[in-house]
Parts: structure tokens; sequence; C-alpha cells
């Protein structure tokens, strides 16, 4: 009983290694954060907010300028890549003492496999808000894509 314990171990400790890229992929992402997204934008950003009240949702805008009227267009421009990387091994070997032609040094046979696999994908999202001559928001525009 004892030696099938023993052999079973390294079985175990072999399987338990193999992830695949999407497990992988989560165990890296970090979502816990205030990430700026559209379901964000849409829900929290109104017209006639003031600039403060637009930082403390958003946070501080990535460029700042102005409009032909002197009037501050903010741009918010986030760009978030996430690659994964996934390989497995394994394999099945055997070293069988005193048989075959090695009859002193035994005989050893086996097999082993590896795979891999690769993914990278790249978001956007751009948000950019116009404010009116008393600094409250007077209209805002997004853009978000995924390849």
């Amino acid at each position: 009983m004892k030696n099938l314990i023993l052999s079973i171990i390294p079985l175990l400790t072999i399987l338990s290694g193999c992830k695949s890229t999407a497990d992988h992929r989560a165990d890296i992402r970090d979502d816990s954060g205030d990430r700026i997204s559209v379901g964000k934008v849409q829900r929290e950003i109104r017209e006639g907010m003031t600039t403060a009240d637009v930082i403390q949702i958003l946070g501080s805008p990535n460029i700042v300028s102005t409009d032909e009227e002197r009037r501050e267009v903010w741009v918010y421009d986030k760009v978030s890549t996430d690659s994964a990387y996934s390989t497995s091994s394994g394999g099945i070997s055997a070293l069988i003492l005193g048989f075959g032609p090695k009859a002193a040094g035994g005989l050893g046979g086996g097999y082993n496999a590896s795979t891999g696999a690769a993914s990278t994908s790249q978001r956007t999202l751009t948000i950019i808000i116009k404010f009116d001559k008393d600094s409250r928001v007077r209209d805002f525009a997004y853009h978000q894509s995924k390849f």
C-alpha cells in the first residue's frame, strides 16, 4: 500500500501543474481596481457636472485642451493589452530492470509530449468631455475598440 501511494504522488504532482491559457490569464488579470469603462461613463457622467465631479469619477484626464471659444476639452485615452502564454508537458517513462538486451542495466523507454498556446488582445477606450464657460459638462462622447 505504501508503494502504491508513493507511485501515485509524482503522477498527481505532474497533473496538478497543467493549466490552460484561460486559467493563466485569470490568475494574472487584475480587475480589482476602479477601471474606466463605457458602462461607467454611461452610468455616471451627466451634462451639468462640474470638473471636480468628473475627476472624482474618472480621475485626471490624459489630455486637456481648449476649443475655439477657449472652453476646456478633456480627453481620456486608455489602452490595455492582455497577453497570456500557457504550456504543458507530460509523458510516461518506464524503467524495467533485468530484462531485455541490456540485462545488466535494464531497459528504459518513454513518451513525452509538450504543447503550448499564446493569446494577445488589446482594448482602447477614448472619452472626450467638453465643458462650457462655467466649467460644467456640456457634452461627452466615447469610443471603444477591442482587437
